[in-house]
């Protein structure tokens, strides 16, 4: 869920995120969501619940 989270704010049509101005901005936005993904699934793992 937090990646949707965090695609849905980027996926939104305003312009008022400065972030989105950055040559950065993309694929660090990119990398949020691939974070939060991973963060979930290793607490899993190492819970043993995976």
């Amino acid at each position: 869920m937090p990646p949707t989270l965090i695609a849905s704010i980027y996926g939104m049509n305003f312009d008022v995120l400065p972030e989105l101005h950055w040559k950065a901005g993309y694929p660090l936005a990119l990398l949020s969501m691939l974070v939060a993904a991973a963060i979930p699934v290793l607490w899993f793992k190492r819970r043993g619940w995976l």
